[in-house]
Formats: structure tokens, C-alpha cells, sequence
């Protein structure tokens, strides 16, 4: 029975990993959870200096999900390096670095860094506001899309993955501009925008008013943003929002994903991740499949 599955020529032992910026980068897990096991480990956003994020509150649970307005904080780049990377190493498990920006230069910065590092894939976040666009965000625009794009590509010497936010028009608009860009993957659904207002206080329940919707609730719109993108390009797509369980994760893979993230579940449950890839190996051993390949984009 074989869970392999390859992201652009990168190997993973099963399809299982963690979504960006829920999952610190991993040290913070690693009492609960066995790093081995998963098939790659997903970072937060790192940047090219220190992000202090927003104020708080910047969390808020939902129905069917929580909100958030982190504000990506991170260490940045030097302490990823010297303390976060050099953590990952020791285990059994791919690594992708997703990285964070407001300027196309502050991104190159970051991948330049990584170039020789050990690290196996970067997830770029073009979800952030491009601050000399006047905030609007990279993933937005499918000009802006294609050209941090092509910009990033040109000095990454590791594979990139493009991670596309459902915050637009048309997802696959977006997902062609990256693939025209040389995007060497995608991964869907970033968060949703939302907000919450407390009745009591009439007060807005994140500081930053606005936030990211993500838990179960938006699974039903990544699946099926998921499944437009894997028919309008050609690219491997990881999909992302409202995974819980194997069920969730195979429902992704028949979408046309190759693999999945697990992001808000790791709050509440953090061997969510484990109990998915042991599910989906129940699954493949009861249907009689040897190959978890064969079910990617079947769904008819």
C-alpha cells in the first residue's frame, strides 16, 4: 500500500501535513504529536525581519471555526534559521518553509536565504498586503500573482509552492497567473476575511476589526475552489481549510489535491494529523487500493 505521493519532485512519505501558522514550526508540537510521521512539516511565515503582529485580541472563536488576525509575528528569518531550522532537521519529514512579505524584494530576501538550507519546498504566503500597491494583496491581483511569481522564481533554488487566497473573483484566474508565473505548486484555501462583533461590549471582537476565517466552516468552500483550480491547470495543489479527519482529507484528494494541510483542528485536537493518515491507511487497506495516487482527481 503506497501513500507516497510528489510535489513537484519532492517525495512525501504520506499526504499529511500541517497548515502554515498553526502549527508554530513544529517545536511547538512536538510533545504531542510525532514529527516523524507526518509527511512534511509546514512552518509559519517567516520574513525577512521581525514582525511584531497585530494588537490584541487577534482571536475569536465562530461557529464551525475561529477567526484570526495574527498579523503573521514572527522572529524573522536569522532566528528561524539558527533556532527553528536546525530543530527540524533531526526528524524524518520534509520541510517547507512558508514565507511572508510586503515587498517583492523582502520575499527574494527570505528565499535567498533559504537557497542553502536544508529545506525541501517554500509555501509562499500572497495573501500579504503589497505596500507599494497601496495594501492590496499579491494574491489579489492575477498581474501582481504572476509577477511575484516570476520574481521569486528566478532566484529560488527550491521548488516554490504558490498559496492562493479565496478572497478574489475567480480562484483559478489566480491559479493560472501563478502557473504562468513558473508556480512549481499551489496550495488552497488561505483564510476567508470575516469578523465577529460582541453584542454586549458593541465592541468588534478582534482589535484589528477584520480577521481570517478558517476551521470547518470554510471546508465546503476550499473543496470546491480546490476542485475548479485542478481543472484549469496542471500544477500539483495541496488543499487547505476545514480539515478535520481522513474523510475531510480524501474528500480534498478526489478533488484533484495531492496532498492536504491540517490547520485549525491541531487547536483542538493536536494528534489530529496522526489519526488522518492512520484513517486514510484504513481507508486504502478496506477499498483494496495500493495506491493513494490513483484516487487524485477522480471524482466524476
Amino acid at each position: 500500500m503506497n501513500t507516497k505521493v510528489n510535489i513537484a519532485g519532492v517525495e512525501l512519505k504520506n499526504p499529511v501535513m500541517p497548515a502554515s501558522g498553526t502549527f508554530g514550526s513544529g517545536k511547538e508540537f512536538c510533545g504531542l504529536i510525532d514529527l516523524n510521521r507526518l509527511g512534511a512539516v509546514v512552518t509559519k511565515g517567516v520574513s525577512n525581519i521581525p514582525w511584531e503582529g497585530n494588537p490584541t485580541p487577534r482571536i475569536a472563536e465562530t461557529y464551525g471555526g475561529m477567526l484570526n488576525a495574527i498579523g503573521l509575528q514572527n522572529p524573522g528569518i536569522d532566528t528561524f534559521i539558527e533556532r527553528d531550522l536546525v530543530f527540524l532537521k533531526q526528524f524524518d519529514t520534509k520541510i517547507i518553509v512558508n514565507v511572508v512579505g510586503k515587498s517583492i524584494s523582502d520575499y527574494i530576501e527570505v528565499v535567498e536565504r533559504l537557497g542553502d538550507e536544508a529545506v525541501d519546498l517554500l509555501e509562499i504566503n500572497i495573501s500579504c498586503p503589497n505596500v507599494k500597491e497601496g495594501g492590496i494583496a499579491f494574491g489579489q491581483n492575477p498581474a501582481s500573482a504572476m509577477e511575484i511569481t516570476s520574481e521569486i522564481k528566478k532566484k529560488a533554488k527550491q521548488p516554490i509552492i504558490i498559496k492562493l487566497s479565496p478572497n478574489v473573483t475567480d480562484i483559478r484566474e489566480m491559479a493560472k497567473a501563478a502557473e504562468c508565473g513558473g508556480a512549481d505548486a499551489l496550495s488552497l484555501i488561505n483564510t476567508l476575511i470575516g469578523t465577529k462583533i460582541d453584542i454586549h461590549t458593541g465592541r468588534f471582537a478582534l482589535a484589528n476589526r477584520t480577521g481570517g476565517l478558517s476551521g470547518p466552516a470554510i471546508k465546503p468552500v476550499a473543496l470546491n475552489m480546490v476542485y475548479q483550480t485542478a481543472n484549469a491547470v496542471k500544477l500539483p495543489i495541496i488543499g487547505v481549510g476545514g480539515i478535520r479527519n481522513a474523510e475531510d482529507a480524501l474528500e480534498f484528494i478526489l478533488a484533484g489535491a495531492t496532498a492536504v494541510e491540517v490547520g485549525t483542528s491541531n487547536f483542538v485536537n493536536p494528534a489530529s494529523m496522526e489519526k488522518c493518515i492512520e484513517g486514510i491507511e484504513r481507508f486504502l487497506e478496506k477499498k483494496g487500493i495500493s495506491d493513494i495516487n490513483s484516487l487524485i482527481g477522480t471524482v466524476c
